[in-house]
């Protein structure tokens, strides 16, 4: 990995790959709706959509045929704290990707009637999402968890904000978040060094956008909450949801190597427990989301309501454990071995590369090479584990269920491994 600064101060990562034909290619903005506010929320998200609707010299189709036209993928996604714009294509292509996207990046024209179209297009995207419940559950797990803090918005937003929005209020926003110092640019496949910083120079040394006044994002407090959102369903989704580590936390290895063990897999202990010992659910797992200065720990099942009840005392019952008794030497090799095999495999695309790079830039200023991250899991003890398991149950947690009553987890104790039992 090498890293480079263009004549302007713009940041930009590659990972020369000389073995293969493809080159991934992404601009990377530090902004989503974290950083954001009520009267504002999806404005991220909706930029990301407008700006593939047409340049001053490119329409949505144009930009479209771009891609098509060499074999080349281009997309963009909205997290919570950055957006990217990508594409993937031969490396012969890169100058076209290029071109393409830096025209998309500098030269959108978020004209109104493209906007219009548009809207109501992220409307039926949020419409979609109503109607998914084991995602809508996860959006409510994080209001559960952080109240009214900009990380619980929905990346999606409001529909009645995103109505009243204007090409102006785009525009301004972009003004203030796409600058320099929130932006890199992420490479990584078959490229030569002078030929892509000479392209780079040429495409986005013009880029004088600088930040005006610095961004500060609040730390949000843990509230461990309880929200129920009512709807028609076959099942009863439910999250259950406790304090994690964010990205530069030296614990980070060790909250991923828990949950892995408890619903990371076809051997964790809950899909065990819960799926196939007594096929109560068919998604049953835990994740473990990070963010710039904290993070969440999530459990998740989808179960009939007259199940439900039994699904929760099972989970319970396995955290219970946990903070009794800890993990198994065997789970913590297993673990180790997992999380280093899916590292590995995830680094042989080009893509995955990139966005390795991209995200390790914007959030945290510094790159580990695969050895050291390698190392880093190798290193985690059973008393980290010990460590991050007690301190994620030393608060009361946070529930999130979506479907048609709330008795069982409206009965839930909260703040049952905060007291030590249950």
């Amino acid at each position: 990995m090498k890293k480079y600064m263009l004549s302007n101060g713009l940041r930009v990562v590659v990972e020369y790959m000389p073995t293969v034909r493809s080159v991934s290619f992404g601009i990377w903005v530090k902004t989503g709706s974290r950083n954001e506010s009520t009267n504002n929320n999806g404005i991220s998200h909706f930029i990301e959509h407008m700006l593939f609707k047409g340049t001053a010299t490119r329409t949505a189709k144009d930009i479209a045929d771009v891609f098509d036209g060499i074999g080349g993928n281009v997309n963009a996604f909205t997290s919570k704290e950055y957006t990217c714009y990508f594409a993937k294509v031969l490396d012969e292509h890169l100058p076209i990707a290029v071109d393409a996207l830096s025209d998309m990046f500098f030269n959108s024209e978020l004209n109104e009637e493209e906007l219009a179209k548009e809207k109501n297009v992220i409307l039926e995207e949020i419409a979609m999402y109503e109607d998914t419940p084991d995602d809508k559950v996860h959006d409510e797990a994080a209001r559960a968890s952080y109240g009214d803090h900009p990380l619980a918005y929905s990346i999606l937003g409001i529909k009645d904000r995103l109505i009243d929005m204007k090409p102006g209020d785009l525009r301004q926003y972009m003004n203030e978040m796409y600058t320099i110092e929130n932006t890199v640019i992420s490479v990584a496949g078959n490229v030569e060094e002078q030929k892509l910083l000479t392209l780079l120079e040429q495409y986005f040394g013009g880029f004088n956008l600088h930040s005006s006044k610095e961004v500060s994002n609040e730390a949000p407090l843990f509230v461990g909450d309880y929200i129920f959102y009512k709807k028609k369903t076959e099942q009863q989704h439910i999250c259950l949801t406790f304090p994690g580590c964010s990205f530069k936390d030296q614990q980070l290895y060790a909250m991923i190597l828990l949950s892995n063990a408890l619903g990371g897999g076809m051997s964790s202990r809950l899909f065990q427990e819960i799926r196939e010992k007594r096929g109560l659910a068919y998604s049953v797992y835990s994740y473990h989301m990070s963010f710039a200065d904290t993070g969440l720990f999530t459990v998740y099942a989808g179960t009939a309501p007259k199940q439900t009840k039994e699904v929760i005392d099972l989970t319970m019952e396995q955290l219970d454990l946990l903070q009794k008794n800890g993990l198994s030497k065997d789970e913590l090799t297993r673990g180790k071995e997992q999380l280093k095999g899916s590292l590995i495999l995830s680094l042989e695309s080009t893509s995955s590369r990139m966005n390795r790079l991209g995200k390790n830039e914007l959030m945290l200023g510094r790159h580990f090479t695969l050895d050291e991250m390698l190392a880093r899991i190798d290193k985690v003890t059973m008393e980290d584990v010990a460590f991050v398991t007690q301190r994620m149950l030393s608060v009361p947690f946070a529930v999130a269920a979506v479907g048609t009553n709330d008795k069982d987890a409206a009965n839930i104790r909260r703040n049952s491994f905060a007291t030590g039992s249950i």
